[in-house]
């Protein structure tokens, strides 16, 4: 995928009173002047120096490069070097481009489902997406590609590198990959697929207890939780809780992200955005309708989780809906706008900063969990009998007050597969037990 297609947003209309979309006030009064000055210069328009240099740069190289090139080439590679020093994610999107862009939120598209971001001159793995060739191949969040096809990667031409990951169904390539904390590169032979990529996935994990899984935010996501979680619930009854997974989940659109999280609120902010333009400054809110009606909930973190799912997490932890386990999530906290240029081009700006309810800025620091888990535990479980520990497993035990089931010990089957989601099944159980006991009975003097 192109770099961090994840978040992707129209430039929204303001949907906020002006009380709501009143901007925090200065650090200090100094830093105010300063801000001033900032301003300033960039209004200024460009210097003219600046001009005449661009101008004798352009010359020099149709002049002297070893291979013609044409106009609309260097101008085209212009733009692109414009917008990319601004951050990691802004970018000109040609047609091309564009179109590939709309693929990535449609969630359907030709290539090996990882999304890639573009640091410090390395192509580096944001997140693998469930079930694709990548996942498949044992790409990891973290990892580093170095080189495509037995060739290494150009700092330079990151660009050419990211279009060479896609291709035609069925057709070969060869990734030779750096996993996070190894010291030896290894390749991987890798076919691409037709990406077609559900963004959520459910079951349950004990009776009452549902694992909801959402690998990206797509135009459907919303509309597909609340379809699953309605048929888990016409199934097996209504839940006593539920583990939502987003684990090396990338991102998508803000409006998706912000529909399910509005799926699990009553009410409160899910997320706020701040930019220079005016349209930029948005708040949402939640509106009545809680799809587990209260149930307790665990979220899954780690750092792949990003952007779009960033906010999810945010606004469910600030609202304390819900317990965030796992690891510091990706930092990714700002709002790309997409502008259509007039001859099919596009503009890919970042236009805001993402805040979670209680005020906090996502970008570079993302969401700290309210309990740590350690990274690649390996569990590993007995198969040998196990003795007797109950009184109840003794022969001859004398019998008590109703029915005594014979233990027969835990499987361990779901530690061995995945811990985190072992432990994350446990604190929901216990969260259950607790919102279930009575309460205590007060007294009258």
């Amino acid at each position: 995928m192109r770099r961090l297609l994840i978040v992707l947003a129209v430039l929204l209309p303001c949907a906020c009173t002006a009380a709501d979309a009143a901007s925090p006030a200065p650090a200090s009064t100094a830093a105010a002047p300063a801000a001033a000055i900032s301003a300033q210069a960039a209004n200024a328009g460009p210097d003219l120096k600046d001009i005449a240099t661009f101008t004798r740069v352009f010359e020099i190289i149709k002049q002297a490069y070893v291979d013609p090139v044409s106009d609309h080439a260097l101008m085209q590679s212009a733009l692109r070097g414009m917008l990319s020093g601004l951050d990691p994610h802004s970018e000109f999107l040609d047609a091309k481009a564009l179109h590939q862009l709309d693929e990535d939120t449609s969630g359907e598209y030709a290539g090996l489902g990882i999304e890639v971001a573009e640091v410090k001159g390395t192509l580096r793995i944001i997140a693998p997406i469930d079930g694709t060739p990548a996942q498949k191949a044992g790409i990891r969040a973290g990892d580093i590609i170095l080189g495509i096809d037995g060739k290494a990667i150009d700092p330079d031409a990151l660009d050419a590198a990211l279009d060479m990951l896609r291709g035609k169904p069925g057709s070969v390539i060869t990734l030779t990959i750096l996993h996070a904390g190894a010291s030896q590169p290894i390749n991987l032979r890798l076919v691409r697929e037709t990406i077609r990529v559900p963004s959520v996935r459910s079951r349950l994990l004990a009776p009452g207890f549902a694992y909801v899984r959402i690998s990206q935010f797509q135009a459907d996501t919303a509309s597909e939780l609340q379809r699953q979680i309605d048929a888990l619930q016409r199934k097996d009854g209504p839940l006593k809780g539920a583990v939502l997974d987003l684990r090396s989940n990338p991102g998508g659109l803000v409006t998706a992200a912000v529909a399910v999280a509005d799926d699990f609120l009553d009410s409160g902010v899910i997320v706020s955005t701040r930019g220079r333009l005016p349209q930029s400054d948005t708040i949402f809110r939640a509106t009545p309708g809680d799809l587990l009606h209260g149930a307790p909930l665990v979220v899954l973190i780690d750092g792949g989780t990003a952007s779009a799912a960033e906010i999810v997490a945010g606004a469910l932890k600030d609202n304390h809906r819900a317990v965030l386990m796992g690891r510091r999530s990706f930092g990714k906290g700002s709002v790309q706008s997409v502008l259509p240029l007039p001859d099919g081009d596009a503009v890919k700006l970042t236009t805001a900063r993402y805040y979670t309810p209680d005020g906090d800025s996502i970008q570079a620091h993302g969401i700290t969990p309210d309990i740590e888990l350690a990274d690649n535990l390996q569990i590993s479980v007995s198969k040998s009998p196990e003795l007797s520990s109950r009184e109840a497993d003794l022969p001859g035990h004398l019998g008590g007050n109703g029915s005594v089931a014979v233990s027969s010990g835990g499987t361990g089957a779901l530690a061995a597969e995945d811990w985190w989601l072992d432990q994350a099944l446990h604190v929901v159980q216990a969260l259950a037990a607790t919102r279930a006991l009575p309460a205590p009975a007060t007294s009258v003097r």
